[in-house]
């Protein structure tokens, strides 16, 4: 029988979504319930941790002894008493359950400095956190460094915004810390909106107290009292835990007054988004906090001049402040010792779509997208062609197969027509359309248009009745001039980032697929993805004359006798591919 052993149950979102709760719970109440001597369960502890990274295997669940950590993966409640009779009782791991090479492999190539921390403490165990060091770097500063040191640190090491924009961090730090005010403030924006983006929810849920602490030391840098962390309502889990979170680091004299006994004040409140996606753009947010209407204003001024009420305010998202207190204990050197000359450190990636292991990664700055895509994604899924990538989200652009050497960093990126963004990655393969993808993101930004300015409010809107237009078999020649000409007067006009780059799915998709586009105005969809385009036919030899698309058509276009081949009708057909989704026999085809 083995001692001290820990169990520790993926309970990120993802793994909660595919039943973590009920795979703790079930460890829990079968160890109390077996004949299980009582001093072997007090040396057995259980308690959940944040994502792991290979959301596709979840749940996944370690068993910690002495002299080896098992990882279990795509773990069901009912699987658990086994674990428990011939691992935790018998010594003996489970090893068809164990994960397999690709856990490994998604792992190999990793570097993790924001998440080194989530999947291996309780993101509600303050006590967790400070047994990994939590803290240590707040305890530094306040018992050797003077602000302008910490400042200078942050700009040594390269750290830059992890929100999108890329602007230095130490830098901004110190733009705010020249200018003299009775108030200063600290935001954390984990306003995280775009689609397929999960990075900063998953470092909140998996390790809030490094956000914290990031918190602390910026106000400490720049001579703020009070913080506020600006999360969307959408994230129930991670609002729960901050605010567990927050109050044991109250508790325990890391927020509040005269912290560490070194009297300096700082505390933090949580303020609730509404959703939308404006605002991530910090003067929309500060409106937001204010209790206007999320709606950015013009710059300069810029909120570490004039931010929060009037007041000089430092604005970071969650990524970039759970950087901070690992900068601080291992040094500047060692967090530049990873990435490129321009983009240092590590960057925390949310790897979905058409890929084999989608999850939370975090890589070195400078690795290419190849890497990414094979070595850590494990490749296309389905054995099918990869098509692109769409890097930056909404805000972002494509990159295309014959771009795969790449290097992920703010340079490069730009070079192509895309952007780092926040750390949506969403992998793309041959039955995507590039010109429904690109409709799809601006469908997006222009519902999240906040109004206020022309180009955007009036732009958005001007371009997606085009793409709709087009993706609706409706397209006329000079659509593509006039969709590039309206992009770039939208891009140089609107008041905001979120205007500014709406287009960039547009004009990136026109620039490397622009076949796809000229084959949509000829009537035709070549990734057969835009129904309104499609014709549907029966493929006679292979229908079974089940009845099920008969039963699934909406429109009473489709014949048939039982255990006969069926007919479509298209003059009555209204593309809406019921009959393709349900067929069991690939008997319905499409053009």
């Amino acid at each position: 029988m083995n001692k001290n052993i820990t169990i520790q149950v993926c309970m990120g979102t993802g793994g909660m979504a595919a039943g973590g709760f009920e795979v703790l719970a079930a460890f829990e109440s079968l160890m109390r319930e077996k004949n299980i001597p009582a001093e072997f369960r007090k040396e057995c502890s259980m308690h959940k941790v944040g994502c792991r990274g290979l959301c596709a295997k979840d749940v996944l669940v370690d068993v910690i002894t002495d002299d080896r950590r098992t990882i279990y993966q795509y773990i069901k409640p009912e699987m658990v008493e086994r674990i428990i009779d011939e691992h935790i009782v018998g010594g003996a791991p489970v090893s068809e359950w164990e994960v397999d090479e690709d856990y490994h492999k998604f792992h190999e190539k990793q570097v993790k400095v924001v998440l080194s921390d989530c999947g291996n403490i309780d993101p509600e165990d303050i006590n967790a956190y400070i047994a990994s060091d939590g803290y240590k770097a707040a305890e530094k500063i306040f018992a050797s460094m003077a602000p302008e040191e910490v400042i200078d640190i942050m700009k040594k090491s390269g750290l830059r915004g992890r929100g999108g924009a890329g602007f230095p961090t130490g830098v901004k730090w110190e733009a705010c810390r020249k200018v003299e005010a009775g108030q200063k403030y600290v935001i954390c924006n984990a306003d995280e909106g775009d689609p397929g983006a999960f990075m900063d929810r998953a470092v909140i849920e998996g390790n809030p107290h490094a956000v914290i602490e990031g918190m602390l030391i910026g106000a400490y840098a720049i001579g703020a009292s009070k913080g506020y962390v600006y999360i969307r309502a959408e994230y129930p889990l991670a609002v729960e835990r901050l605010k567990k979170a927050i109050a044991a680091a109250r508790e325990c004299g890391f927020l509040g007054k005269n912290i560490l006994g070194k009297g300096f004040d700082f505390d933090i409140k949580i303020k609730l988004g509404a959703g939308a996606f404006v605002c991530g753009e910090e003067t929309a947010l500060i409106a937001s906090i204010e209790g206007q209407r999320g709606m950015p204003r013009a710059k300069p001024p810029f909120p570490v001049h004039r931010g929060l009420w009037g007041k000089p305010t430092v604005i970071n998202n969650v990524e970039t402040l759970a950087n901070i207190p690992y900068i601080i204990k291992k040094g500047h050197e060692w967090f530049s010792s990873y990435g490129t000359e321009k983009s240092k450190g590590t960057k925390v990636f949310a790897l979905t779509g058409k890929i084999k292991n989608s999850g939370l990664i975090e890589v070195p700055m400078g690795i290419t997208l190849k890497e990414i895509i094979y070595d850590i994604g494990g490749g296309i899924e389905n054995g099918k062609s990869l098509k692109a990538v769409q890097t930056g989200g909404p805000s972002g652009g494509c990159i295309t197969t014959d771009m795969l050497d790449i290097t992920m960093d703010y340079e490069s990126l730009a070079k192509v027509g895309s952007i780092v963004g926040s750390g949506g990655m969403i992998v793309l393969d041959e039955d995507d359309c590039m010109v429904n993808m690109a409709k799809y993101f601006l469908q997006f930004t222009q519902s999240e248009s906040c109004g206020k300015c022309v180009p955007c409010r009036i732009g958005t809107k001007r371009l997606l009745e085009i793409m709709n237009r087009i993706t609706k078999g409706a397209g006329k020649q000079g659509d593509i001039e006039l969709l590039e000409k309206l992009s770039n007067d939208i891009k140089a006009a609107s008041l905001c980032g979120l205007g500014q780059t709406a287009p960039n799915p547009v004009l990136s998709t026109i620039k490397y697929f622009r076949e796809e586009y000229e084959a949509h105005l000829q009537g035709k969809c070549p990734a057969k993805a835009c129904r309104e385009m499609l014709t549907y036919h029966i493929i006679e030899e292979f229908c079974k004359g089940c009845g099920a698309c008969l039963r699934a058509c909406p429109a009473g276009a489709i014949t048939g006798e039982k255990k006969k081949p069926h007919k479509i009708a298209p003059e009555i057909c209204i593309r809406c591919g019921a009959c393709f989704d349900v067929c069991k026999f690939k008997a319905v085809g499409k053009e």
